[in-house]
């Protein structure tokens, strides 16, 4: 079932992702050679319940921290540990809030100083690829829309599009309907309407598309070990131009302090 949001709940969505947002900026501040990712994730259960949210990670289906920390070629639902980081790695941060009974959502890939420039152009152009699927998602287009040009941009430039993990509605749950994959064919699936909240989340790889899943049950890799880059943000579907809920404006006042 899909659940459209009243503007008051947009407004409460909003919130929680402005406690988000302003929670990866903290974390961006941190990362840089020598720090551990355990480090990242402690930063941002206190900055998020500091601020009076709830971690929307932490305890969801058993995984037992606020924050995904995914690290060169961890795709997805990596998790922090002792290992510290290095020179030249990427990592990507994926961290949710539930605050005043909404979730919101996102994710931003960073790199870790001097890092290659192959994977460089990875991480700007699965951001660019996020962004021309927010283009899409506005009220009369379809969900295949939003898929299709998430694909089209990223495989332009070789990279492989994981199929197996998507995007999703979000609300009061943190993982609602519809699926929001990021390869698809324009004009079909749903129907796009206003007040439908989505988190959309390119996840791309260097290498090939496929992907394995490691023996603690949440930790996604890329098969061929080659660096993947993930990007996300929450946004509401509207007329002529997606609102989009969470930003990025805060990482990048930290990475320029």
């Amino acid at each position: 079932m899909i659940f459209y949001k009243t503007e008051e709940e947009i407004e409460l969505i909003r919130q929680s992702a402005l406690i988000l947002s302003k929670a990866h900026g903290e974390i961006a501040l941190l990362i840089k050679e020598g720090v551990s990712t355990a480090a990242l994730d402690q930063r941002a259960e206190e900055f998020i319940k500091d601020s009076g949210g709830i971690p929307s990670f932490k305890n969801y289906n058993g995984f037992p921290y606020s924050l995904c920390i995914s690290v060169n070629s961890t795709v997805v639902h990596g998790m922090p540990s002792k290992y510290v980081l290095n020179d030249g790695d990427v990592i990507s941060v994926d961290c949710g809030v539930y605050y005043n009974g909404f979730h919101s959502d996102c994710a931003y890939t960073h790199p870790v100083g001097d890092v290659s420039l192959e994977v460089s152009q990875l991480l700007s152009v699965t951001k660019e690829s996020l962004y021309k699927g927010i283009e899409k998602a506005i009220v009369g287009s379809r969900l295949g829309d939003v898929s299709h040009a998430i694909q089209q941009h990223a495989e332009s430039f070789g990279y492989g599009v994981v199929r197996e993990l998507v995007g999703h509605g979000i609300g009061k749950d943190l993982h609602e309907s519809p699926e929001v994959p990021n390869y698809g064919k324009r004009g079909q699936g749903l129907k796009l309407q206003n007040g439908l909240v989505l988190a959309i989340e390119p996840m791309v790889n260097l290498g090939t598309r496929y992907i394995v899943q490691e023996e603690d049950g949440w930790t996604i890799r890329t098969r061929d070990k080659k660096p993947s880059a993930h990007f996300e943000h929450t946004v509401v579907i509207r007329k002529d131009k997606a609102e989009v809920l969470t930003t990025f404006d805060y990482i990048d006042k930290a990475k320029n302090q």
